[in-house]
């Protein structure tokens, strides 16, 4: 497989877009339980943050923190207790965030979806046998769930937010429905959307920045900036940088864990 370096792209002006004044932004595209890649990803960040004037900075989680990949719980359990020096970070629900949560509020009907697209082994991240789950009475496995879910994530997940503005840049999980204010959003097109938003070639009013839709490289448009190059099934999580008229990118990538031996 063949992946990209550390860094990106040159340190080029964006076109037309400029993040807020006198701060910097970084955002983290979908995690998928990959807390090797988070980790990674965060040790990137805070070296680039040591190596530049010191600002205002922003670290925005675009949401999709759990599933599919080996250790959803240990994701949360991190980003929960991350506190970096120097920044703030902003963590933005996605998808699958939402129907965990609704899981854990007892809605019936939607257990054995969530076992398919990658509720398995967040299940298991948590300590429940996948395959005797996905074989038990609904209103039994829902309380399963419930018990083995820490308060202290269903709190997390509780507060997550839905957007975040950084100047020109708009930050969401999914996308947003053209020709709707911001204002009038739908959450479910926040976090669920893929069309028409994708193939919108019209100006949003704003530069949006997204994850939810796997890209193999970091898809750049006069109008987004697709960001989720799929941790769970490549190995590489990419987090943009936005700085003034400028944006890069760090990436962490399976293949700087083997190197280490690990």
């Amino acid at each position: 497989m063949v992946f990209f370096k550390k860094i990106l792209g040159k340190n080029e002006p964006a076109t037309g877009a400029r993040g807020k004044a006198g701060a910097r932004a970084y955002a983290v595209g979908d995690i998928h339980g990959r807390l090797d890649l988070l980790d990674m990803i965060l040790a990137h960040i805070e070296e680039d943050m040591a190596s530049r004037d010191a600002r205002r900075t922003f670290i925005v989680f675009l949401g999709d923190y759990i599933d599919r990949g080996p250790d959803s719980a240990g994701v949360i359990e991190r980003l929960r207790t991350y506190d970096p020096a120097g920044a703030t970070p902003v963590f933005l629900a996605g998808n699958h965030e939402e129907v965990l949560l609704r899981l854990l509020h007892g809605e019936r009907g939607i257990l054995s979806s969530w076992l398919k697209f990658g509720g398995m082994e967040c299940a298991e991240s948590y300590g429940i046998d996948g395959q005797e789950l996905r074989r038990m009475e609904e209103r039994a496995g829902l309380k399963i769930v419930r018990d083995r879910v820490p308060d202290t994530h269903r709190a997390f997940l509780e507060e997550l937010a839905d957007t975040f503005s950084f100047g020109d840049y708009l930050f969401v999980h999914a996308g947003i429905r053209p020709g709707i204010d911001l204002e009038e959003q739908n959450l479910s097109d926040l976090r669920w959307i893929r069309e028409p938003f994708l193939s919108e070639a019209r100006t949003h009013g704003f530069m949006v920045v997204h994850g939810h839709t796997i890209v193999e490289a970091v898809d750049e448009r006069s109008n987004r900036i697709a960001i989720d190059t799929g941790a769970y099934q490549t190995g590489r999580l990419t987090a943009l940088v936005v700085e003034g008229d400028r944006r890069r990118y760090l990436v962490a990538e399976a293949a700087e864990l083997d190197a280490h031996g690990e």
